[in-house]
């Protein structure tokens, strides 16, 4: 084994090391947090860092089998891109449904700006240029 070896060994020993405290750090705000909002956030943010890392570390430990590293690193790149989306879709439907803030909550964006009926953001047309609210 040469030194290389070694290191990269190391360093992949404390990917895994750093992803299971956040891991664990996650779990731990599931349990403590008060609201739903507040735990999506805790559960989503730091778990997709924490599994990322085990990931990546078992990807580094696996580097001479291309099939697993690759696999490994894949499943990376996916959980990069939808754990924010499934996270988004799902605080939007708690908000749709009539989830309540923690009671100490200091600000709510979207009071006075979503329409519950139709499902939309009232504010969002003051955003966009007039040429895009013409009608054809």
């Amino acid at each position: 084994m040469t030194f290389l070896d070694t290191l990269l060994e190391v360093i992949s020993l404390l990917l895994l090391i750093t992803g299971t405290i956040f891991v664990l750090i996650s779990a731990v705000g599931v349990v403590r947090m008060p609201d739903l909002y507040l735990r999506m956030s805790a559960s989503t943010k730091s778990s997709t860092l924490g599994l990322g890392l085990v990931l990546l570390g078992a990807a580094l430990y696996f580097r001479h089998d291309f099939g697993i590293a690759s696999r490994l690193v894949a499943i990376v790149v996916f959980l990069l891109l939808t754990a924010p989306v499934a996270a988004h879709l799902m605080g939007r439907a708690a908000y749709h449904t009539g989830v309540p803030l923690w009671e100490k909550s200091i600000h709510d964006d979207l009071k006075g700006k979503y329409n519950p009926e139709d499902d939309t953001l009232d504010s969002f047309t003051d955003t966009l240029p007039k040429v895009f609210l013409e009608e054809s």
